[in-house]
């Protein structure tokens, strides 16, 4: 029984109605938004013009959300280990990127984890002890929105860590995630960063929309004032990860563009896909 070419395929059938869920809740999310930072965004949207067309972008995300999906059974399957770490600037887009990752996925199978500030107790621990017990089990994926390299960023620029510890830190991290690796985990990072004009509007849009204030905090806006200390700390740990640590994933900076590239330090490129005897 020939099928009616008028009608789309059975097989896709699921796609069309994720791209409709996907698109109504994209509307939602731009019909609530609050008159008062409407007018940021409209220059925040002449200044960045769409360079793929709605429709298609949703349609390539669900079709790379699938590919996750597979992953994830991969993983799942073969009980494989797999951390994944998101650093750099604030407003970069490393909790969007996260947001789309885990839409899709079992969050029995892949779950994020943020840490709030030490507490007075952690800060008498060995550094990377707060982070152990979140490190993932057999056929487990960990995303780390922000991770043990807050001592070579955030608390180095605001003075939480002493020099002194941060040496130790540059000393500690590559055995530390040596360690990692030959217990079987696959460790990806990745770095985001912006243009200090972009981050400038991001941050202004949440100043000006209710339902984005939450994700300002003192810290943020003292990453306005402290742009080029940041940027410092930033060269630095890539410095130290580039000759003594292993593969390094991250996100280049292009000041003219604000776009980003994936970087590979080519001396290290079979320690992610090798697994470790």
């Amino acid at each position: 029984m020939s099928q009616d070419p008028s009608k789309p395929s059975p097989s896709l059938d699921w796609l069309e109605a994720e791209l409709a869920d996907t698109l109504d809740e994209d509307y939602e999310l731009e019909i609530s938004e609050p008159a008062l930072s409407m007018e940021i965004r409209k220059i925040y949207r002449k200044s960045h013009p769409l360079s793929l067309e709605r429709t298609a972008y949703f349609r390539e995300l669900l079709r790379l959300q699938a590919e996750l999906i597979k992953l994830q059974d991969w993983v799942s399957y073969h009980k494989e280990k797999v951390v994944v770490v998101f650093e750099g600037r604030d407003s970069a887009g490393k909790g969007g990127v996260i947001k789309r990752i885990t839409q899709r996925l079992n969050p029995r199978i892949v779950r994020t984890v943020a840490l709030p500030a030490p507490s007075d107790r952690e800060k008498t621990q060995w550094y990377f002890q707060r982070y152990a017990p979140h490190l993932p089990a057999g056929g487990e994926i960990v995303l780390f929105d922000r991770s043990w390299y807050n001592r070579s960023g955030v608390e180095r620029v605001m003075g939480f860590a002493t020099e002194d510890q941060v040496e130790e830190f540059f000393n500690d991290v590559p055995d530390f995630e040596r360690m990692l690796v030959r217990s079987g985990i696959r460790l990806i990072k990745y770095w985001f960063s912006i243009t200090d004009e972009e981050q400038q509007m991001r941050f202004l849009i949440r100043i000006h929309d209710p339902l984005k204030q939450w994700k300002l905090s003192p810290m943020d806006l003292q990453s306005r004032v402290r742009w080029e200390q940041y940027t410092k700390a930033k060269e630095e740990t890539f410095a130290h990860q580039h000759s003594r640590g292993p593969l390094v994933h991250r996100r280049r900076e292009r000041q003219e563009t604000g776009t980003f590239e994936l970087y590979r330090p080519p001396s290290a490129s079979d320690s992610l896909r090798a697994r470790p005897a």
